[in-house]
């Protein structure tokens, strides 16, 4: 149920994400925007940290804020507030553990782990960003090979198979669905869809292999944090990505 559940979050919120980019940047903004929430308030609950309510305002306003400013830029800055954004919100995390004050439970895993919120949080933004670029206005589907990438990674992920196994078939999968979605669905370069997918099938069986680990989250919150994560986590990615071998 754990898996069904977090698997479930992610295909939902990257459904939602591409659905979103074929329609208008204000809905990617609004899916974005609720993704965030998602994740900020999720994320203490999965870490199992104190302080819940206060650090999930940070992580979710760092995630909303990345947003709103890369769909309100123009021209070729669009991720300009990113860095000063993520360095606001892990400041104000820092603040949160100095006045909780000495001698309180769990303040190096409070400040470790929302400072990781913050930044997956933040990342979301770069979805905003990259359907703003040329490739993405002209339809060129490369929101369709990235979504299709993840995916089958995911459902890779979902197999009860050891990390061995599954890191090299989940890599590879994703790499062949980018670059077979490239050939049969759309116009874009081969290389550039092998690689985006190559890169969206590492951050989803990574993150597998997270979860894994701590042996899945406790509550369904945190179910839902851990799913979301890695989709906001590519908007920065694939921004970049796509910038490099499209623009």
């Amino acid at each position: 149920m754990k898996s069904a559940s977090i698997a479930a979050a992610a295909a939902v919120s990257l459904c939602a994400i591409i659905g979103g980019a074929y329609l208008s940047l204000p809905v990617v903004v609004v899916v974005l925007s609720l993704a965030s929430l998602i994740v900020g308030f999720g994320w203490p609950h999965l870490l199992g940290v104190p302080a819940k309510k206060t650090l999930g305002s940070i992580i979710a306003g760092s995630g909303i804020a990345s947003t709103v400013t890369a769909s309100l830029l123009e021209g070729g800055r669009l991720l300009l507030w990113f860095p000063a954004i993520v360095a606001v919100g892990v400041a104000l995390v820092f603040l949160v553990q100095l006045l909780r004050g000495t001698g309180q439970s769990l303040r190096l895993e409070s400040t470790i782990g929302g400072t990781a919120g913050v930044l997956i949080c933040a990342m979301g933004g770069g979805w905003a960003a990259a359907e703003q670029l040329r490739s993405n206005a002209e339809d060129s589907g490369m929101m369709l090979v990235t979504g299709t990438s993840v995916v089958v990674a995911l459902l890779v992920s979902l197999l009860p198979w050891p990390d061995r196994i599954i890191a090299p078939v989940g890599l590879m999968l994703a790499t062949s669905a980018g670059l077979l979605g490239a050939i049969l669905l759309s116009d874009v370069p081969n290389l550039a869809a092998a690689v985006v997918g190559l890169v969206c099938g590492a951050v989803v069986v990574s993150f597998r292999r997270l979860i894994v680990a701590r042996r899945g989250p406790n509550t369904l919150a945190g179910a839902l944090a851990v799913g979301v994560a890695p989709i906001a986590a590519l908007g920065t990615m694939v921004y970049f990505l796509e910038k490099l071998l499209l623009v």
